[in-house]
């Protein structure tokens, strides 16, 4: 039996011939996919259990589903995240996404009290930063006029997090230290307000204006635990850079002011990280948190967003090299939308994302806030999913949107090749959301999304599939564990069910056929029902065709190829084929895969 990886090249160029996999606009949907693999993870270890003081972690995965990443919301309870990560860990998951923290700027009142985000009274968490009987606000600007009575605080920063840092933190000793106090712990940082973090230390010589970051930190540091669990997983650990300040008019985007400070403090973490996790295979890299959507830019290089992105990546490189940086924009294809954008224009802005120094771009599927719709070219014209209306209204698809997902992972997905040619080293990954545009807020405090289900899950695999390397998903915490059955349920008992991602003729053994790829498709029967007519035709690969699990390159590991021999010459040129595959065990897929008949 020859294997299908010797059909891939002569059945494309002989399909072109008789189709076209078409899409919106003329489009040919063929994934340019990359020869560079995606990056591989560590293997499970042997062991199949380990215990600890929260009990008897399971390390076996006996139900690895399409999805290989989550994010993770910090939590204070550490036995919840260990049986998270064992939750995620059964259902296949490899990589766990931390949620994190924002730097802020914060005012001072007249007694040396850092204030609340409104500025209306005193922190109540950095109310309990003393030392010698002051606020650390008033300790550390004691100390630098006693080194200098010109020396003086023009700006205070906090910063909270779960996580307890070592002395790479630190990079004047004099001036900066843990402070231990009312049970708790915090960490005082002091860098000239130029932005410089000047390395020499020198408070003395010269009056000069400084920042001050006092961060509020753990007893317990929350990162090493979850790296210890990570390898006992064999997963891969994305932790959150600090965000950057909000503007405060344009909130949606990040206050270039702030970039000294920003990057003083990522600075002093990373060099932190690098002393004490440089070379963990867990630590998969890091993850930039703050949001942006993806667009044409018409000058990135005014984008202040954009801006803080570079000078924070930078950072990275400088301080874990070889770390690679995660971020996950979000699409928004609204038609009735000012400032949003064609797939076209989201191409270009994925360059311009690029090229300030990520390593990994998961954009948002954007079905889960309604901001993008999962359709297929010739069901444009159909309403949109009830879920949608109270996003885009009582219309349909093509009314409502400039193109579908999977149009917009295509278009990155060309993007990608080109930047690769130009020797930008670059991964694209989907990342699906797990819940609905508007629900009762169940899932998550003060939360409006609303739950969905796994074959709705299912169906955004299909779209983003067969254009990315790895598909994560916002987020394990809550969406995936809320509502009765919970999502997490739902994948556990349905993890195998067939998820078709692409169909492409071509011929085999000089027959005409199909191959089909996607998840869980081995021994599958094929089913093509042209759209709009009864005719069908259905053939079991376990007995008709063939199937083959060598990886395809720049394509998740787990996707899988089956081929099946088909009867074209009943139908039409132009007709829309819709293509449906089945278990051994006869559970249809949840959602189809489309191609159209060429001229």
């Amino acid at each position: 039996m020859r294997g299908l990886t010797l059909l891939l090249g002569a059945a494309i160029l002989t399909a072109v011939a008789a189709f076209v996999m078409v899409l919106p606009r003329g489009a040919a949907e063929a994934p340019p996919v990359s020869a560079t693999p995606s990056r591989s993870v560590p293997v499970t270890p042997p062991a199949s259990a380990f215990s600890d003081p929260c009990g008897t972690f399971d390390t076996t995965t006996p139900a690895p589903y399409a999805i290989t990443g989550y994010w993770l919301v910090p939590t204070a309870d550490h036995c919840t995240w260990r049986r998270q990560l064992q939750a995620i860990h059964r259902v296949g998951g490899d990589t766990v996404v931390r949620l994190g923290f924002g730097l802020q700027a914060r005012a001072v009142d007249q007694d040396g009290q850092v204030l609340n985000g409104e500025g209306d009274a005193p922190d109540r968490r950095f109310a309990r930063c003393q030392e010698n009987g002051m606020t650390c606000v008033q300790a550390a600007e004691s100390a630098l006029k006693a080194a200098n009575p010109g020396n003086r605080i023009t700006w205070t920063y906090v910063y909270r997090t779960d996580e307890a840092f070592g002395p790479g933190l630190f990079r004047c000793p004099q001036m900066e230290h843990t402070v231990q106090a009312a049970g708790e712990t915090f960490y005082r940082l002091i860098a000239p307000d130029d932005g410089s973090d000047n390395p020499s230390c020198d408070f003395t010589s010269k009056g000069l204006g400084y920042h001050l970051i006092l961060v509020s930190g753990a007893l317990q540091d929350s990162l090493t635990e979850i790296l210890d669990l990570a390898d006992r997983f064999a997963m891969k650990v994305f932790p959150a850079l600090p965000m950057a300040p909000r503007d405060r008019v344009q909130r949606s985007n990040a206050d270039p002011r702030h970039i000294g400070t920003l990057t003083t403090l990522t600075r002093r973490i990373l060099q932190d990280y690098g002393d004490r996790f440089a070379d963990r295979v867990s630590l998969g890299g890091v993850y930039q948190p703050f949001e942006l959507q993806i667009r044409d830019w018409p000058d990135p290089s005014k984008v202040p967003t954009l801006e803080v992105y570079a000078e924070q990546h930078d950072i990275v490189e400088q301080e874990l090299p070889g770390k690679p940086i995660m971020v996950s924009p979000y699409l928004d294809a609204r038609r009735n939308k000012s400032f949003t954008s064609t797939p076209a224009q989201v191409k270009e802005g994925f360059k311009a994302l690029a090229r300030t120094g990520v390593g990994i771009v998961a954009p948002q599927d954007s079905r889960g806030t309604g901001k993008v719709g999962l359709y297929w070219p010739n069901l444009k014209r159909q309403a949109v999913d009830d879920r949608l209306k109270p996003i885009v209204g009582d219309t349909t698809y093509d009314e409502a949107y400039y193109g579908a997902t999977r149009d917009y992972y295509r278009a990155m997905s060309e993007a990608l090749v080109e930047l690769r040619a130009d020797g930008e080293e670059l991964e694209l990954w989907a990342n699906v959301e797990a819940f609905e545009p508007s629900g009762d807020g169940a899932c998550e405090a003060g939360g409006k999304r609303g739950v969905t289900d796994k074959r709705r899950l299912d169906t955004a695999v299909t779209f983003a599939g067969p254009y990315v390397s790895k598909i994560i998903s916002y987020k394990w915490s809550n969406f995936f564990t809320c509502g009765e059955p919970d999502l997490a349920a739902q994948v556990a008992a349905d993890w195998d069910r067939p998820i078709p991602i692409q169909a492409i003729p071509g011929r085999r053994d000089e027959r005409d056929g199909v191959e089909v790829r996607g998840y869980n498709l081995l021994g599958g029967k094929v089913t093509l029902s042209r759209h709009g007519s009864d005719d069908r035709q259905e053939q079991d690969s376990a007995t008709a065709g063939r199937s083959d699990v060598t990886p395809v390159p720049g394509l998740p590991p787990a996707v899988q190829r089956i081929w099946v021999p088909v009867d074209w010459r009943d139908i039409p040129a132009g007709a829309w084929v819709r293509v449906d595959v089945t278990s051994a065990d006869g559970r249809q897929g949840g959602s189809p895969v489309f191609l159209q008949r060429g001229p």
